[in-house]
């Protein structure tokens, strides 16, 4: 088959910087009869039996196709681009926990087979599993009423309460004992659960590396570094912060914020990683002092990675609307209860302030003599309180667990100041040192037992770090400006049918902004040469791209 086909390549969108890198990135070529055989033998059938083979979707990390066989039976294959890392653990580990969840009675898609290697007829890793019929929520998403957003984050809540109820020895990613031996040479944490599994007749559920990508982005893939199995809260906390760590020492260089429109405040000048160093050997100090003093919010449990509305199906065959199945459990993780709470993105509403004070959300008073357009901005304003009051009601009536870990004293900033450490350094430390000192400063209010700080900052330190931090969000406020201006997501992400008038759009807002520049009597012209190389939505050096893995 033509390697151009779209069966091969990325067609929901494009991007408006790097348009050629990305899509390489997404593009997977592959042997469609090899496939066409792998099913057949899964399914017990021939492959002339295969009546239609489509791509159904393309997600983040992933191509999705539709099988229809000539009994009208479908089925998933699911195929990943290049980019998915680490790309044998994170298959492996996402068919173990979609067996183990399922075998708990969660509404989770069956697996029929998988490889997580490209050692197969069909010349690439894939998951073929069970096609779940209804909708994704995101297609009625923001057409809700309120009963119908009060039973589906019930049926949310309840899903969650059986998830989080599962216990665990150690923590980590899930994966089958035989998969984990083969990739490490270890069979992990074993499970207590010997069911068989339903993916394939394998047995043995365990505990092994945390599959979570900050753990192994790019050369930190070849870094030799604990990524667990976790025998408690402790080691979670600062693996991450040890793995970058060790990455900095070893392929850490001087380069520039990756995020364009942030480089004006540092003077667009590269930025050293002994600042990161420095401020990664502090958190290791603090660390420990972050684990609650509560032992039960620092139990082993396991949540959803990423839980979106795209990733929840639902149906209303029985006239009302169900959840029938979560999708997409890559990169799931087995962690302290104390980093998983929190509410999904999706959901949460928690700079509004009406949600902040968790009060029961109604339309305002004259609403029905407000304008048309007005009244749609609050019945929007409303959809999103309801959601965010009821996910709480209901997770507080059915999921204790997870409400405790909700209302904990300063559990987000312990999750927070947990994230900054273990993330990828992209040439700025601004965030893990402003929640450093946040730490540092509010020291007694997160250890209670009269242990003296370790660490200190001074005045300047504190004064200079909360100027660039502030000047930052200015410029974060600017950038989604840009975004809604232009109308692209992560990445310089549009659809492909938006490509060439978003492209057309930014360049026009380019020319724009360098004219006002160029009318500026104090800027340089070395100045303006800077501001012009550094324009978010142009291609980025591909030798500067690799810089930041």
């Amino acid at each position: 088959m033509d390697p151009r086909s779209e069966l091969f390549n990325y067609t929901a969108g494009r991007f408006l910087a790097n348009d050629a890198h990305r899509l390489l990135e997404r593009r997977r070529v592959f042997n469609i009869p090899g496939l066409f055989n792998i099913i057949a033998e899964a399914m017990n059938c021939e492959a002339g039996q295969i009546t239609d083979f489509r791509k159904l979707g393309e997600g983040g990390l992933n191509r999705i196709f539709l099988v229809t066989l000539d009994t009208k039976f479908q089925l998933v294959a699911r195929i990943p681009y290049p980019l998915l890392i680490p790309k044998a653990y994170a298959i492996a580990s996402e068919v173990a926990t979609m067996d183990f969840l399922r075998l708990k009675g969660l509404p989770i898609p069956k697996v029929y087979s998988y490889s997580s290697t490209s050692n197969n007829e069909a010349a690439t890793e894939y998951i073929l599993m069970e096609y779940v019929e209804g909708n994704d929520l995101s297609q009625i998403w923001s057409d809700l009423k309120e009963d119908e957003i009060i039973s589906l984050m019930d049926q949310l809540a309840k899903v969650e309460s059986t998830l989080m109820s599962i216990s665990f020895p150690a923590g980590g990613s899930i994966y089958y004992a035989s998969d984990l031996k083969e990739l490490t040479g270890s069979e992990g944490v074993t499970l207590d659960d010997h069911s068989e599994s339903i993916a394939s007749e394998k047995k043995g559920f365990c505990i092994g590396p945390d599959v979570s990508t900050p753990l192994w982005y790019g050369r930190r893939g070849q870094l030799d570094v604990f990524r667990g199995p976790y025998a408690d809260a402790k080691s979670v906390l600062v693996a991450g912060a040890n793995k970058e760590l060790a990455y900095l020492e070893r392929f850490g260089t001087p380069r520039a914020p990756y995020e364009r429109f942030r480089r004006e405040y540092y003077n667009y000048e590269q930025q050293p990683p002994s600042d990161h160093i420095r401020n990664l050997g502090y958190y290791l100090r603090l660390a420990p002092s972050l684990v609650p003093d509560d032992d039960t919010l620092s139990a082993f449990c396991i949540r959803h990675a990423d839980l979106t509305d795209s990733n929840i199906r639902v149906s209303r065959d029985s006239g009302s609307l169900q959840i029938i199945s979560v999708l997409d459990w890559q990169h799931a993780a087995v962690l302290p209860l104390f980093l998983l709470a929190g509410m999904p993105d999706f959901i949460q509403n928690e700079e509004d302030e009406v949600s902040q004070k968790m009060i029961k959300p109604t339309l305002p008073d004259g609403f029905d003599k407000l304008p048309e357009e007005d009244q749609d901005r609050e019945r929007e304003v409303l959809r999103r309180r309801l959601v965010h009051y009821h996910y709480t009601v209901s997770t507080a009536t059915h999921n204790g667990i997870h409400h405790k870990g909700l209302v904990y004293p300063l559990n987000p900033f312990r999750r927070r100041i947990f994230t900054h450490a273990s993330a990828m350094w992209e040439g700025e430390t601004i965030k893990l040192l402003y929640a450093l000192i946040d730490l540092v400063v509010g020291w007694k209010r997160i250890v209670t037992d009269g242990t003296p700080c370790p660490i200190v900052f001074t005045v300047e330190e504190i004064n200079a770090a909360e100027k660039l931090y502030q000047a930052l969000k200015s410029a974060e406020s600017g950038e989604r400006s840009l975004r809604n201006y232009v109308g692209y997501g992560d990445e310089t992400w549009v659809p492909a049918t938006h490509y060439e008038t978003a492209k057309a759009f930014g360049q026009e807002l380019k020319r724009m902004t360098l004219k006002a520049y160029a009318d500026d009597k104090e800027m340089s012209e070395e100045g303006y040469a800077v501001v012009e190389a550094n324009w978010p939505l142009d291609d980025m050096d591909e030798k500067e791209l690799e810089e930041y893995k």
